[in-house]
């Protein structure tokens, strides 16, 4: 059984959301709306990578472009601190998640499967405390079709009895079940909107929709 750490075990879009609304405020663009401000992010954080290190060049990359005033060494330093503050916000488990790994770990195999910076994701996977209840903790650069074949064939995991559980159908579900796993869809309310995706069919794999990690312990 594969599970997302991100959004799926602890909290994490939220704080980033929390910074973009902080740093549109500051920007007080004249004529571009939030909206237009956060597709301009957007784009640029997609070319910078994951992290909160990469988002927080992203942030003073985009007010270097938009900014309607003389962009100032104070003005970038604040913009960065809005980004680098995440990295130093206190771990957030979502209720339930502990005492459910603790019941699906005697009965099942449990990796924990997270993408993004190395050492950032390290730090969380510490402080959550939950790496007690995995076999496996693994990080990797982005989670795709060829990720999920690769830990097939690596861990030696039956495809066609493996689960992949998370909140994110562009990395999580639709790609895992392109590989052939199986899949359970938590829905988080502050998912990154470029992780949304309509969710696929693919072949015979079976996939559930649950309302929280807690209800987990009905279905295993």
């Amino acid at each position: 059984m594969l599970i997302d750490g991100d959004d799926t075990l602890w909290e994490n879009n939220i704080f980033f959301e929390r910074a973009i609304e902080a740093f549109i405020e500051f920007l007080n663009h004249s004529t571009l709306s939030p909206r237009e401000v956060r597709n301009v992010l957007d784009e640029i954080e997609v070319a910078q990578g994951y992290g909160s290190a990469n988002f927080a060049r992203s942030l003073q990359e985009t007010y270097r472009q938009l900014a309607e005033r003389h962009v100032s060494e104070e003005d970038l330093q604040y913009v960065h601190s809005l980004g680098e503050q995440i990295l130093h916000h206190p771990m957030q488990v979502i209720p339930g998640v502990a005492e459910t790994l603790d019941y699906l770990a005697p009965r099942h195999d449990l990796i924990l499967l997270t993408k993004g910076n190395q050492d950032e994701q390290q730090l969380k996977i510490e402080n959550s405390g939950l790496d007690i209840y995995f076999r496996h903790t693994i990080i990797v650069p982005e989670k795709d079709v060829e990720t999920y074949e690769r830990l097939v064939s690596e861990l030696e995991l039956d495809a066609g009895k493996t689960w992949m559980i998370g909140n994110s159908p562009k990395s999580d579900i639709n790609p895992a079940r392109k590989a052939g796993l199986h899949t359970v869809f938590i829905p988080h309310q502050h998912t990154w909107h470029l992780e949304n995706q309509d969710i696929h069919e693919h072949g015979d794999s079976f996939h559930l929709l649950l309302n929280s990690f807690v209800e987990l312990r009905e279905h295993f």
